[in-house]
């Protein structure tokens, strides 16, 4: 992604805004000739919008925005950064990164796919994610199989165990019920996925992956807690089903040593956890290179989702679905498109950036978090 080519002058980026908004999350960037990107982002800016304010935006104001990869990598650097690592530090790269692409794709006329990357696909079936644990079997596979019904999909994504609890379920008997009785109500037909969300020991979860494995489940996503790379290694080694993992790791070095040393079979970083879409293409590259796919961690509906649409549209080993949080999504007014679900995907947003239109009053109406503006 050389964009010098694509734009002979500069891009100043003259400022870099945070804002709420209805409950929802956005970062704009404005350039020196007034062209504006503005991306929808996770409610984490909420307490992490002084590290956009205080590193991220400090030090991309001023600059050019043809230099953005050399920016997100040299940021990591400015007053320190390194030492804030991990997630906490590299949402608010990607929230300034994703603003400033959807400014570039606006100015060049095309999407920010197109921008980074070959556009291969515009729909992207979807899985639907149940962020649920306070459900009993029965009412889990009933609301998700009304969803099914609904959107056509024909992927869905169980959380089991307690999350983080030890081996613990969330109540006794949840997984051992709730698999089976998942896999007898919706069919061979619907893939099944799984998520521990680092719930077992690597005995323990060699224990449930039998469970899974005789029902059909197709991968089961964070067996060990996230940080325990050796466990999950070795659930991975047992060779039972796939393991997904990595929505938690933010560092390339750690990425490729996962990689190379299959710690897991399926790799799911977040595009905004991991820093933007830049670094995303780098993992989605070192995925590729050992032969796995790539699935990002998002269970997001409407326009939060559609930076992460346009990775799926370019990336060349995405797995076969992306995504999608279970829920029926609320309708909105102040944004178009509406990412609904047709026969099992969504559309990758049209247009140019991003492919999302905000009504220009919501700025009036907005809550300014944090604004830092060329001198």
């Amino acid at each position: 992604m050389d964009l010098h080519e694509r734009f002979s002058d500069p891009v100043r980026i003259t400022s870099l805004e945070a804002f709420e908004f209805d409950g929802r999350y956005l970062v704009r960037a404005t350039s020196d000739d007034g062209a504006t990107g503005v991306v929808m982002v996770n409610n984490r800016l909420a307490y992490l919008w002084p590290i956009l304010d205080q590193v991220v935006a400090a030090y991309f104001v001023g600059k050019d925005a043809r230099d953005l990869v050399d920016l997100v990598e040299g940021v990591y650097t400015f007053r320190s950064a390194y030492k804030l690592a991990g997630i906490g530090f590299w949402n608010p790269v990607a929230y300034a990164e994703l603003a400033v692409l959807d400014l570039l794709g606006k100015l060049a006329g095309c999407s920010v796919g197109a921008l980074v990357g070959t556009v291969l696909r515009t729909e992207i079936p979807v899985y639907l994610s149940s962020l649920r644990r306070d459900t009993t079997p029965e009412e889990e596979v009933a609301w998700l199989g009304r969803r099914l019904e609904e959107t056509k999909a024909t992927a869905v994504k169980l959380k089991i165990g307690g999350r983080m609890s030890h081996n613990a379920d969330a109540f006794p008997g949840r997984t051992d019920r709730l698999i089976p009785l998942a896999r007898e109500t919706f069919g061979d037909d619907v893939v099944i996925y799984v998520d521990a969300n680092g719930s077992y020991d690597a005995d323990h979860a060699i224990e449930v992956a039998a469970l899974l494995v005789d029902h059909g489940v197709a991968f089961f996503e964070e067996p060990c807690p996230w940080q325990s790379y050796w466990e999950t290694q070795r659930v991975t080694a047992a060779e039972i089903l796939p393991v997904a993992g990595g929505e938690q790791d933010s560092s390339l070095d750690l990425f490729a040593w996962m990689i190379r040393g299959r710690v897991v079979d399926l790799v799911q970083a977040d595009v905004m956890y991991n820093g933007g879409l830049i670094r995303e293409l780098v993992v989605a590259g070192m995925a590729a290179e050992a032969g796995l796919a790539i699935m990002p961690h998002s269970p997001k509906i409407g326009a939060e989702a559609a930076a992460v649409l346009h990775f799926c549209s370019i990336a060349e080993n995405l797995g076969p679905y992306q995504e999608w949080a279970g829920r029926p999504a609320v309708p909105t007014s102040w944004y178009t498109p509406g990412f609904g679900i047709d026969n099992g995907c969504v559309r990758v947003p049209q247009g140019s950036g991003l492919g999302v239109v905000y009504d220009l009053d919501i700025w009036d109406k907005a809550t300014c978090l944090c604004s830092v503006r060329e001198a």
